[in-house]
């Protein structure tokens, strides 16, 4: 029999040293790919670098045409979508000095309503390129401007017919009539409805509209002025008839234009607080001031007012030419009365509905 021959000792300890030298490099292994592991699990996710992101704006064009010919007036571009309709005013007054923004009308359709310049450009856009059409709105001033000489020329027109310019009534004959003392009663009130407007205009009043065209202001001056130069004339006379009864008709009717221009007066503080307080959603109700009542009865209250107050002046000095102008008075503020009674109506339907315009109505 064979016997299995044992390696010799050398042979043998090489063998377990290359053994054992192959494990210890299998478990160094082992241990630094563990090791490497444990360091990325606590290092967190890889996270990648981060992609920058191009915003895209999308700039618009607009066309500008002439209304009438339809003939392309400029390009105005790269326009932001946040702009407004008075941003492209502006623009297009850069590229055509001769009209500046208050001068230009813009409108989406020929013969359509003009754009109101806090429109946003945005959203008139169909496509990147917006069309539009330019009218010339002619020379415009501001509504300060349009109240303040309006009202300016009355105050100044009837003072002078009140000194009696030698210019204006005979010298000798001024100076021999007596004055009645309505006379000086209607100067004091005439002078004060127009000194309230005044006032009223620059510390009440605030004007969204921006400008009006010049030839309103020149229609508007004309009729004021023109009147107040007739009625002036007629009061002042040194001829001048005092009213039928007396002290007594010329008393009453100054106590209620007095009465009148305070209801006015209290109406347009009322009406310009409501209007810029931030509250807008409900109509203007009554407060605890007596004037302002009647707010229960009709949706323009200051025209009720301003018509009291001519009515009253008129059967203080009782003269055909105040008795015109009070007329026509009535007139302008009825169809003022009826066109915001219509807006009232579309904003306010439940508690405007069953008021009068102007007139008070009581069911």
């Amino acid at each position: 029999m064979h016997r299995r021959q044992k390696p010799s000792a050398p042979e043998h300890k090489s063998n377990l040293g290359a053994h054992g030298g192959a494990l210890s490099m299998s478990r160094n292994d082992t241990r630094s790919f563990f090791n490497f592991s444990q360091l990325v699990l606590s290092a967190g996710h890889l996270k990648s670098p981060p992609v920058l992101k191009h915003s895209k704006v999308t700039y618009f064009e607009v066309e500008i045409l002439d209304m009438q010919s339809k003939k392309q007036i400029c390009i105005v571009d790269k326009v932001p979508p946040s702009s407004t309709l008075l941003d492209v005013k502006h623009k297009f007054h850069k590229a055509c000095p001769q009209w500046y923004p208050s001068r230009v009308g813009l409108q989406l359709e020929r013969n359509g309503p003009y754009l109101k310049d806090s429109i946003n450009i945005q959203s008139l856009a169909v496509s990147s390129i917006i069309t539009l059409y330019f009218t010339d709105l002619g020379q415009q001033v501001s509504w300060t401007t349009f109240f303040l000489t309006e009202y300016t020329g009355p105050l100044l027109i009837y003072l002078l017919f009140y000194i009696r310019l030698s210019t204006i009534y005979d010298q000798v004959e001024s100076t021999k009539s007596f004055r009645h003392p309505v006379v000086h009663l209607a100067c004091f009130c005439h002078c004060l409805h127009y000194i309230r407007h005044l006032l009223e205009t620059l510390f009440v009043h605030k004007f969204s509209g921006g400008h009006t065209p010049l030839k309103n202001m020149i229609k508007g001056c004309a009729f004021y002025w023109g009147f107040t130069s007739w009625i002036a004339y007629y009061i002042n006379h040194p001829r001048y008839t005092p009213p039928s009864f007396g002290h007594r008709q010329a008393s009453f009717a100054a106590l209620a234009f007095l009465m009148c221009e305070a209801g006015n007066h209290f109406i347009n503080v009322t009406l310009a607080h409501q209007n810029h307080s931030g509250s807008k959603a409900c109509f203007p109700s009554p407060t605890y001031n007596p004037f302002t009542w009647l707010f229960l009865l009709v949706s323009c209250p200051n025209y009720t007012y301003e018509v009291g107050s001519w009515i009253s002046f008129t059967v203080m000095t009782q003269t055909l030419p105040v008795g015109i102008f009070a007329f026509l008075m009535v007139i302008q503020m009825s169809l003022w009365a009826q066109k915001k009674h219509k807006l009232y109506l579309k904003r306010f339907y439940p508690e405007v509905g069953r008021k009068a315009a102007m007139i008070p109505i009581i069911f």
